[in-house]
């Protein structure tokens, strides 16, 4: 049964979900890093928050973990890359508190426009000051998005419900899902000339470090009105200060900070600046979704290898996983196979998928084939770090699909490029769950792959296969299953023989000595 930590404090409805899948699950909350790594290896899975650092030294420690889930969408706390090479999958549960999030850049929106707090405070305070508080009004302002995903199009829609325009840039931003989201596309610079209010809904990558430096908040609108729920960093706090004090900018809301906890930033106490700690995802509501929804994720992995909302592998329903299953089995074979028959340096390998298999999702079945060729190189591959293993040994990889039927109603093709050309191998599946290899580097075969093999390429000459029999029954080898393939009477021949023990050394070299072996190879699946 496997076996779940639930490290940070979450709602008890994620330790019951476990439990109703059949998995084991303790919530020991509360640890330090050393006392973390004392225990965490006995567990399959991790459920966190915030508050739990996944570093690479407790990865080292965790000797049987197969997922991290992340009860929320920022992973900061978690080293995705250590976890990769570990063969760790990374999930998280992205919309489970989008609309809370949503909603709070909307509540900070109208703090802004109608100075909210600071005349609450004043008011509190016994004053009366009605004059001072001079807000705006939302409808028929302009609202600038910085990132429409998920988050960024529940405020796009809130927003153009309270009767505002909205702009939005977006790199990932079709001019189709613009429309259907009812904003205008526009670059970053247009956006800052435009809008009278920003939000901000993307991640903290390189590419958004500083979005609004100092430079960029230098061409906003006068009197523009700055909202951030989305992660500290994506604003230069300096420079947004400076804009406060001149008056260029009109107003600001946080609730995110470079550094958090923010317990002493430069922009408290700033005229017109709102602040909250980190609160996008505080409802009880979506407490509750991210920890049923983290739960279901992990045990929907952990019992069935569905994968949903994961950093660092392909998503994989629970529905897919059984359709897909037997075609990754297929899949690792074909790759398995190439990697151990291919010589020399592989700087190219092709998936390609025809007739059924065109239909199916690729990544999947990419990481099962490169997982199988891998493993010829190393012990440590599976389906999680093969593709950063490909990548760090400069290969190439290619995903090709051809929805027409050829002799097979469907078939997968493996092929590498190597110095001396290409080779490919090909297999389909005998009442879509027996993997079958049905072609052999151009020659047509039809062989199972499983246990151990002897492969053999030959001069098609009378009396071999008389002569090989002969050789392995003198050796004690006794042959499971016999496949031959050839390209024409007289010419090139492969011969697969599944054997009952591993070919050694000894006998590979009496294969190879009898008249008209070309090459000869031991197998193993």
């Amino acid at each position: 049964m496997p076996k779940v930590l639930i490290s940070d404090k979450m709602d008890p409805r994620a330790a019951e979900i476990f439990r109703e899948r059949g998995v084991e699950v303790d919530e020991i909350t509360g640890k330090t890093p050393d006392e973390l790594k004392a225990i965490i290896g006995q567990y399959d899975g991790l459920a966190i928050r915030s508050s739990t650092k996944v570093t690479k030294d407790i990865l080292e420690h965790a000797t049987n973990l197969k997922v991290v889930g992340r009860a929320g969408i920022g992973v900061d706390n978690v080293d995705i890359p250590a976890a990769s090479a570990k063969g760790v999958v990374v999930m998280n549960t992205p919309f489970g508190n989008s609309i809370t999030t949503a909603e709070h850049a909307i509540a900070l929106m109208f703090a802004l426009a109608r100075q909210l707090p600071e005349a609450d405070a004043s008011t509190q305070a016994g004053k009366w000051e009605k004059n001072r508080f001079m807000g705006v009004e939302v409808t028929g302002k302009t609202l600038g998005l910085i990132g429409a995903g998920n988050i960024g199009s529940i405020v796009a829609d809130r927003a153009l419900g309270l009767k505002m325009k909205v702009v939005a840039f977006d790199p990932f931003l079709t001019e189709e899902r613009a429309v259907e989201l009812g904003v205008t596309k526009v670059t970053l610079d247009e956006l800052l000339a435009r809008a009278d209010f920003i939000t901000l809904h993307t991640p903290l990558t390189d590419q958004t470090r500083n979005i609004l430096s100092a430079e960029n908040l230098a061409k906003t609108k006068k009197g523009v009105r700055i909202v951030n729920c989305a992660r500290g960093g994506l604003i230069d706090e300096a420079a947004l200060k400076a804009g406060l004090d001149s008056g260029h900018i009109a107003g600001a809301a946080l609730d995110v900070f470079v550094t958090e906890p923010a317990k002493d930033s430069p922009l408290f106490g700033t005229p017109n600046f709102v602040s909250t700690p980190h609160l996008g995802a505080s409802t009880t509501e979506a407490q509750v979704n991210v920890a049923i929804q983290v739960a279901e994720q992990m045990a929907d992995y952990l019992v069935s290898g569905g994968v949903t909302n994961a950093l660092n592998v392909p998503s994989l329903s629970a529905e897919e996983a059984p359709k897909l299953r037997p075609y990754m089995g297929l899949a690792e074979k074909l790759g398995s196979l190439v990697g151990q028959l291919a010589t020399g340096a592989i700087d190219r390998v092709s998936i390609h998928r025809e007739g059924a298999a065109a239909d199916l999702n690729p990544k999947p079945l990419t990481s099962a084939v490169l997982t199988g060729f891998l493993r010829q190189q190393t012990d440590t591959v599976n389906m999680v770090n093969a593709p950063v293993l490909a990548r760090d040994r400069g290969m190439e990889v290619r995903e090709i699909r051809t929805e027409r039927e050829g002799d097979y109603h469907t078939l997968l093709r493996v092929a590498v490029r190597t110095a001396d050309g290409e080779r490919s191998v090909a297999g389909t599946l005998f009442g879509d769950s027996a993997p079958r290899l049905v072609e052999l580097f151009g020659i047509k075969v039809e062989a199972d792959l499983t246990g151990a093999m002897l492969y053999v390429v030959n001069e098609d000459a009378p009396g071999f296969i008389g002569r090989i029999g002969t050789l392995l029954g003198e050796a004690g080898v006794n042959i499971g299953t016999f496949h031959l393939g050839r390209r024409q009477a007289g010419g090139e021949a492969v011969l697969l023989l599944s054997v009952d023990q591993p070919v050694d050394a000894e006998l590979l070299a009496r294969v190879k000595a009898l008249p008209g072996v070309k090459t000869a190879m031991g197998l193993a699946f």
